[in-house]
């Protein structure tokens, strides 16, 4: 798959993750955050269990328990990222949540330089930084004082950086993205069940109430966006998928207004278009300086 074709997967993605936003927020109007990730990851697996299925038969060589290891892994990032982010929204503004969640276009990069000892290419830096201030922008430019779900939050966004950098690492060796999907969310599933268990049953009610946003978690969000992610980071790099998944804050302003009846600010437009151009940065640029490597070696 051509990379600008796998940069595309990870902004469709980025958009199904800034609507989910949305629902995220609602559902918790009736159910509790463990509970809503054990069902939302629980139809997620459901989702990608028949790929999972049709890819395993197709495949050439036979699975090696190494690489489920490494899958759990994966799940365990999800699970923790996803639930730090639920119970972080309970006690901290959706400013907040929606800039300090970004941070992970910061994280990814870094993580990437001291954990796997390799260098981004250069535009990452500052695209990385473009696309935090847009963020900031697009959350209004400015922060609250930080409270216990902020900390959350900052933890969240560390999670879904080592995920990220999880799946850029498996993914690609694996060749089984859609198994990897389907175990991350079988692991997310279970864990949350656990824990669910733990602070009280599941009623009906709860269920009904929040019963759109736990379908659109599950199928969306949760199914399609992240196998998405998977198979669109085979063939692109963890700092890149970063900032192309950042679109999120973009989506999640755009559909707070369409479905929320909220504003975006002169600011926020502002934050948009530097969030584009960072995207557009980082798909052209390594581009055009490949070319001129190419044009000079010729």
């Amino acid at each position: 798959m051509p990379r600008i074709q796998a940069n595309l997967l990870l902004l469709i993605s980025g958009a199904i993750w800034g609507a989910g936003f949305v629902a995220q927020s609602t559902a918790m109007d009736a159910i509790s955050p463990l509970w809503f990730i054990t069902l939302r990851f629980a139809i997620a697996t459901v989702v990608a269990m028949p790929f999972a299925v049709i890819e395993t038969r197709r495949a050439a060589e036979p699975l090696r328990l190494k690489t489920v290891r490494n899958f759990i892994f994966i799940g365990l990032a999800l699970f923790a990222g996803a639930t730090t982010q639920q119970f972080g929204l309970l006690d901290t503004s959706v400013t907040n949540s929606g800039f300090l969640t970004g941070l992970y276009v910061v994280f990814v990069p870094v993580l990437t330089v001291v954990f796997l000892r390799r260098k981004p290419h250069w535009v990452i830096w500052p695209g990385a930084l473009m696309a935090l201030l847009g963020i900031f922008l697009l959350s209004g430019g400015t922060l609250s004082a930080l409270t216990g779900g902020d900390y959350l939050t900052i933890l969240c966004a560390l999670c879904w950086a080592v995920q990220l950098l999880l799946v850029g690492l498996f993914a690609p060796s694996s060749g089984r993205p859609m198994l990897l999907s389907m175990t991350q969310f079988a692991v997310c599933a279970v864990l949350g069940f656990l824990f669910a268990m733990k602070t009280g049953p599941l009623s009906l009610a709860a269920v009904e109430g929040a019963l759109f946003e736990i379908l659109y978690a599950g199928i969306f969000s949760s199914g399609l966006a992240f196998i998405l992610q998977v198979v669109g980071q085979r063939y692109t790099t963890a700092p890149q998928a970063a900032i192309f998944l950042s679109s999120e804050a973009l989506f999640a302003a755009l559909f707070g207004v369409l479905l929320l009846g909220e504003v975006i600010t002169p600011i926020g437009y502002a934050g948009c278009a530097i969030i584009f151009a960072a995207m557009l940065a980082v798909e052209i640029i390594p581009e055009l300086t490949r070319n001129r490597r190419a044009e000079a070696a010729a």
